[in-house]
């Protein structure tokens, strides 16, 4: 098995890019509204994201909830869990430029557009291992062309 490695842009950017803009955005928040305002902000988005993880947290939890004791699969509510985790995790670093990305990682209005791009990145990596495409049902699909399909049940003398 052969181990993916984190591209070198994305650690870039990741320990380079993202801390120097949070340093350009507070010294310039900073100077427009002032060093003890600044702070306060910071405070004042952490008490916001931090009710709102809270909230949007305890929604994607009664949401899985849900989904497994009807019997379906909850693959929207897992990844909207995954996407409220990371959100999180962005707000609890200091700074505006991972806060306002962490927010729209939370809020029910644009978490859609993440949940999809996450969909999106998550089967093109699946399909780079050779992982099958899945049916409705989770089985495979193993049709190699249009042609008539046929329903039924298998039972079991």
């Amino acid at each position: 098995m052969t181990r993916r490695r984190i591209p070198l842009w994305m650690l870039f950017v990741a320990l380079v890019v993202v801390p120097l803009a949070e340093i350009y955005v507070l010294i310039q928040v900073g100077q427009v509204i002032g060093a003890w305002w600044t702070i306060a902000l910071l405070i004042a988005d952490s008490v916001l994201g931090g009710w709102l993880i809270r909230r949007e947290g305890a929604r994607a939890w009664r949401a899985l909830r849900s989904a497994l004791e009807s019997g379906r699969m909850p693959a929207r509510e897992l990844a909207d869990g995954a996407l409220i985790v990371f959100g999180g995790a962005l707000m609890l670093s200091p700074g505006f430029v991972t806060d306002l990305l962490g927010i729209l990682l939370i809020l029910p209005l644009t978490r859609p557009v993440a949940r999809r791009m996450l969909t999106t990145a998550l089967s093109r990596r699946l399909l780079a291992a050779g992982v099958p495409p899945q049916g409705p049902a989770g089985r495979p699909h193993t049709a190699q062309g249009p042609g008539p399909v046929v329903r039924g049940d298998v039972v079991d003398d």
